[in-house]
């Protein structure tokens, strides 16, 4: 599953990222994970008040939007975070971790980031993502979210001019398994897209359908 949506947020709340983001204290990203060598980016300290008001916007702006419920599903997420990527950085070719060590853990089915620097501002920096035997590779403009598998080997094209500015987060789904999550998704958007096309009795039984599928394959 790949899918980008142009405009998570509102064109005021990019305004107060891109804001917040001049203004929050950032220290070396490899403080999570140090030793990860690969990784070479800025991420906020938490104890800056700007990140938890970042996080917020973000996640807000998750929660309202129809299709991300749709398409994640999702149980629970962590706090989106802000990444800044300056001259020379880059994330190195990998794999997300299988959970994030919560109480209880958060396992790691879908990976997002959500674009906040103008694409004309920075050069490089484009997320590349390995899907079967291509590589896709994306460079949105603010306010815009693309979502894909954790499973998936993903980079972080090094930075050479500007700086590029992200929020990532990551999702647990009430359905683990991908193929699963595609078939409620293709039933939901054939309900959603020629309701005014069948009768009644078409999409109540096709509700029956997907509400039952929900229920066998929830937590699976």
């Amino acid at each position: 599953m790949f899918h980008i949506i142009p405009e998570l947020l509102l064109p005021q709340e990019v305004a107060r990222l891109q804001a917040l983001a001049q203004t929050i204290r950032f220290e070396d990203g490899r403080a999570s994970n140090a030793d990860y060598s690969k990784k070479n980016n800025l991420q906020p300290s938490h104890t800056d008040p700007g990140y938890k008001e970042a996080s917020g916007i973000v996640q807000q702006g998750l929660s309202r939007n129809e299709y991300f419920r749709d398409y994640c599903m999702p149980k629970t997420m962590a706090p989106p975070m802000m990444t800044k990527y300056q001259p020379g950085m880059a994330y190195g070719e990998h794999v997300d971790s299988g959970t994030i060590p919560y109480s209880p853990p958060l396992r790691i089915d879908i990976s997002c980031t959500v674009f906040i620097s103008d694409p004309e501002t920075y050069e490089g920096g484009e997320l590349s993502i390995r899907l079967g035997d291509r590589t896709v590779t994306v460079k949105e403009k603010p306010g815009a979210a693309v979502f894909y598998p954790s499973t998936t080997f993903h980079q972080v094209m090094p930075v050479t001019k500007g700086e590029r500015i992200v929020a990532i987060t990551f999702i647990e789904s009430w359905v683990r398994d991908v193929q699963k999550r595609e078939i409620l998704l293709e039933l939901t958007e054939f309900l959603h897209e020629n309701a005014s096309k069948v009768g009644m009795d078409q999409q109540m039984r096709l509700e029956y359908v997907r509400m039952n599928l929900m229920r066998m394959w929830h937590g699976a």
